[in-house]
């Protein structure tokens, strides 16, 4: 049984500089996604929670390097780090600051997080920040071109080390393009979502203006961090090879397998209601024809997209 072990860190309160609003919030909505898969099963057990809330509840320096200590201490499947608070840049490096800091370099450096997690245990190592000037996570110390991260190692980041981290209705604008991703907008066929698809669905939900998010990784096996809910049951799925016995296939439909067509096959409505969540999913379409009905009374065919026709060989090759 594979471990997966997080640790979820937001800090709104600050003793010695100026506060934020959306951070508990964010490590919140964060924990409840990585605590539990959407159809309710197990995700990560249990993900350590550290709040700065207020006077009374802060998250003080030594406690998180501790605890970012503790998380990469052990040999799991997948240890997570993500972090919504202040970030601090300056010419030896960045740094996260915990509600104690007063300078913003008195935080916990970028660079220790990263050795601890390069010399982690863990097979596959996780880290999200969303903090201004994080993408200077991995950097190497000298030359800024080039990113020093062991195999296994995957860092996501809210913007460039130049950038800060914007806040919008209440919270962060990467971490709720992150909630949505992992919520199953970022999820492929069979519900996964994986640090990659989390990645290209945040980037391509910011416009070219907006802050860029960062994503370095050295990864040699899949890691999903969320199963949702598919779009399209596996049992429907596992019958494209059947349906498209081979690349270029082309099906052809007649009136038949229109359902409301007066010589209608039940047999035949029923394969064309496969089809027509293929199609919704962007697995198939219609040949020289609008929509699938057109199709199916113009008795044209369909034919597998560049996305049905991977799906088809996974298929084939008994992957799914």
């Amino acid at each position: 049984m594979s471990t997966r072990k997080a640790l979820v860190v937001g800090i709104n309160h600050y003793d010695h500089i100026d506060g934020l609003n959306g951070c508990v919030n964010d490590a919140r909505s964060v924990m409840a996604r990585l605590d539990r898969h959407a159809d309710g099963s197990v995700n990560f057990a249990q993900p350590k929670v550290m709040l700065g809330t207020g006077p009374g509840e802060v998250v003080n320096r030594v406690e998180l390097k501790d605890a970012v200590r503790q998380l990469f201490a052990d040999d799991n499947d997948v240890a997570l780090f993500y972090f919504a608070g202040h970030g601090y840049l300056e010419s030896t490096g960045g740094y996260v600051c915990a509600s104690d800091c007063r300078t913003g370099d008195d935080g916990l450096p970028l660079s220790e997080i990263m050795t601890l997690a390069n010399q982690s245990p863990a097979r596959n190592k996780v880290i999200i920040l969303d903090s201004c000037h994080s993408g200077v996570l991995g950097e190497h110390p000298l030359n800024a071109q080039v990113t020093e991260i062991t195999e296994g190692m995957t860092i996501l980041t809210a913007s460039t080390k130049d950038q800060p981290a914007t806040e919008a209705n209440g919270g962060g604008v990467f971490t709720g393009l992150l909630t949505d991703a992992l919520d199953g907008a970022a999820a492929d066929l069979m519900g996964q979502v994986t640090p990659g698809s989390i990645y290209a669905h945040i980037d391509q939900s910011l416009g070219i203006w907006s802050q860029r998010p960062i994503f370095k990784t050295n990864v040699k096996r899949f890691v999903s961090l969320r199963q949702t809910e598919p779009p399209i049951s596996l049992t429907d799925l596992r019958r494209i090879d059947k349906l498209f016995p081979g690349p270029g296939f082309q099906f052809h439909l007649n009136p038949s397998y229109e359902p409301e067509h007066k010589d209608a096959n039940p047999e035949h409505t029923a394969i064309f209601a496969i089809l027509q969540k293929y199609n919704r999913v962007n697995l198939l379409v219609p040949v020289d024809a609008p929509h699938m009905y057109h199709a199916a009374i113009g008795s044209k065919r369909v034919k597998l997209t560049a996305t049905g026709e991977h799906y088809r060989r996974l298929v084939a090759q008994g992957l799914i």
